[in-house]
């Protein structure tokens, strides 16, 4: 399910239409969320960075909070919709191996939200919290289970600890050293190692 106001996604992707004045405050809340911090930013900051006055943002979004819970819950929401997606495949390996590559390119086009959701999620209200640690489990869950059915005598605890290694490299790209000025090439590149990185690690479950 999509947030309210949000423009079609191709799963975890880029936006498939122009950005509306709400996505463009998501977007640029991320950015400035993830740089800074969430206590770092301010309304008037996030109001100067979509070029509108801070109490203007007051008629989209109620507050910083549920800024934060929106951007959070969202892209738990298009992770989960993404993965759920991947796995009706009748070859187990095939849907972990798109399972990967859809993770891939979440990790590699919105980094900023990774850094947020490490960083911000306990500034998140009790009831939203819930809600994003509830759909974190069950993509966790569509992983494990995907990955014993390619390993079927690995236990559910042992394929969790093996999905959550796999996430935490995925996870790691927006603290990798980057070039100044990255090309498409080498995001390429930086896709291509995850991916057989991660898939190495998912082929090496303990048996």
């Amino acid at each position: 399910m999509a947030a309210a106001g949000a423009s079609p996604r191709d799963g975890a992707g880029t936006r498939t239409e122009a950005p509306s004045r709400r996505e463009q405050i998501l977007t640029e809340a991320a950015r400035l969320f993830a740089r800074h911090g969430f206590h770092g930013v301010s309304i008037a900051d996030l109001g100067a960075a979509v070029g509108v006055s801070g109490p203007a943002l007051y008629r989209h979004f109620p507050g910083k909070e549920a800024l934060l819970a929106e951007l959070l819950i969202d892209i738990s929401e298009r992770l989960l919709d993404g993965g759920r997606a991947r796995v009706h495949h009748d070859d187990p390996r095939a849907a972990l191996a798109d399972l990967v590559d859809f993770h891939v390119a979440f990790a590699t086009r919105e980094p900023e939200l990774i850094v947020v959701q490490d960083r911000d999620l306990a500034n998140l209200p009790e009831e939203p919290r819930r809600t994003v640690r509830r759909l974190q489990r069950t993509y966790v869950e569509l992983w494990v289970d995907t990955l014993r059915r390619v390993h079927p005598d690995v236990a559910p605890a042992e394929a969790r600890t093996v999905a959550h290694g796999v996430f935490g490299l995925l996870n790691s790209t927006p603290y990798a050293p980057r070039a100044e000025q990255p090309s498409a090439r080498g995001a390429d590149a930086r896709a291509a190692v995850l991916r057989r990185m991660a898939l190495a690690a998912l082929d090496a479950a303990p048996e």
